[in-house]
C-alpha cells in the first residue's frame, strides 16, 4: 500500500516562510493529482493546491501569489510565503494512486501573529 508522508511544519511568525514536504513510499510519479489540503480548527477542510500529471498548477484564492506547489522526481513540495494568521491549519497531501485516493497524516503549521 502506497503511504503519503509530509513533513516541514511547525511554528512561524507572520510574514514568514515554510516549506512542506510530500515524500511517498513509492515512486511519487505513480500518484497522480498530488494537491494540498487544510483543515483548521473548527473549520471545513479546503483544497489549498494542486499539480496535475501535466505539471498545471491550480490554487485557492486565498493563498495565490503566496503558494507555489511544486514536484521533482522524489517529492511534492508546498512553499508557502507571506504566511498569515489564517493560515494555521493542518496541511495534508493527498493524490490518487489507481482508483484509490491516499491522504497523509498532516503536519501543522502554527503562524503567530
Amino acid at each position: 500500500q502506497v503511504q503519503l508522508v509530509e513533513s516541514g511544519g511547525g511554528l512561524v511568525q507572520a510574514g514568514g516562510s515554510l516549506r512542506l514536504s510530500c515524500a511517498a513510499s513509492r515512486n511519487i510519479n505513480s500518484i497522480n493529482n498530488i494537491s494540498w489540503s487544510r483543515q483548521a480548527p473548527g473549520k471545513e477542510r479546503e483544497l489549498v493546491a494542486n499539480i496535475n500529471p501535466r505539471g498545471g498548477k491550480n490554487y485557492a484564492d486565498s493563498v495565490k501569489g503566496r503558494f507555489t506547489i511544486s514536484r521533482d522526481n522524489a517529492k511534492v513540495y508546498l512553499q508557502m510565503n507571506s504566511l498569515k494568521s489564517e493560515d494555521t491549519a493542518v496541511y495534508y497531501c493527498h493524490g490518487r494512486y489507481g482508483t484509490v485516493t491516499i491522504w497523509g497524516q498532516g503536519t501543522q503549521v502554527t503562524v503567530s501573529s
